[in-house]
């Protein structure tokens, strides 16, 4: 039986690869049945010291990969080009250049089976999904999304993509202990799918991988296998 391929996309000052290093676990988890396909963000983030970065997506610390060269997928403040998932706004900044992004790396690297999105990453994922099912975008096809750490943007043009709940299958995994994205903000994701599964777990801004997630990682992939 061949393996899921799964577009996976990073959060805020993340980048393909560091993700990639980040979601190591993840990958050893699920090898037999899922291969992960990972995809960078258009936009570069301007470097901060890290004090000065709380809202830093870290996964889990540094990696080899490294998050060098930190990106993103839309700025919620247009004028410093920079993004906090509480921040309100009118209008956002690249949303449209990242959205291309991914229908080439769809048309490139796919066909894909599903998508799975880290915090900022999630967040773009649950707005993909919606383009696809208003049908504004014919080559994307995902059969599933797993949103880690996911929210619904506070962004006033964003709105649009939470009009009628979504009907591709969807896990909605979050950290009890997540400070970056509490999970009470993930949980107001969740009206934005018709059947969404949760995975909790006790920790924080990370995807989990532990062998406790193995069974419902894998009992949410086997009906697309």
């Amino acid at each position: 039986m061949a393996p899921l391929r799964v577009l996976c996309v990073h959060g805020y000052r993340q980048n393909g690869g560091s993700f990639r290093e980040k979601t190591g676990a993840l990958r050893k988890l699920l090898k037999k049945h899922v291969e992960l396909v990972y995809v960078s963000a258009p936009h570069s983030v301007h470097q901060v010291r890290s004090e000065e970065a709380p809202e830093k997506e870290s996964g889990s610390g540094p990696a080899p990969g490294g998050d060098e060269d930190p990106r993103g997928w839309w700025f919620s403040d247009v004028q410093a080009r920079s993004f906090s998932a509480q921040q309100q706004c009118e209008e956002s900044l690249g949303l449209n250049e990242s959205v291309t992004v991914v229908r080439e790396a769809v048309k490139v690297q796919g066909p894909f089976d599903g998508i799975l999105g880290f915090s900022q990453g999630a967040a773009f994922v649950a707005m993909l999904c919606s383009l696809q099912e208003q049908k504004l975008e014919p080559e994307f096809n995902f059969r599933f999304a797993v949103l880690v750490a996911g929210f619904p943007s506070a962004c006033k043009e964003h709105q649009k993509f939470y009009s009628a709940p979504l009907q591709i299958p969807s896990l909605h995994v979050f950290g009890l202990e997540d400070r970056v994205i509490p999970d009470n903000m993930s949980r107001e994701l969740l009206p934005s799918f018709q059947q969404p599964q949760v995975l909790t777990h006790p920790g924080g801004h990370f995807v989990p991988a532990a062998s406790a997630h193995r069974q419902t990682y894998q009992d949410f992939l086997k009906s697309f296998q």
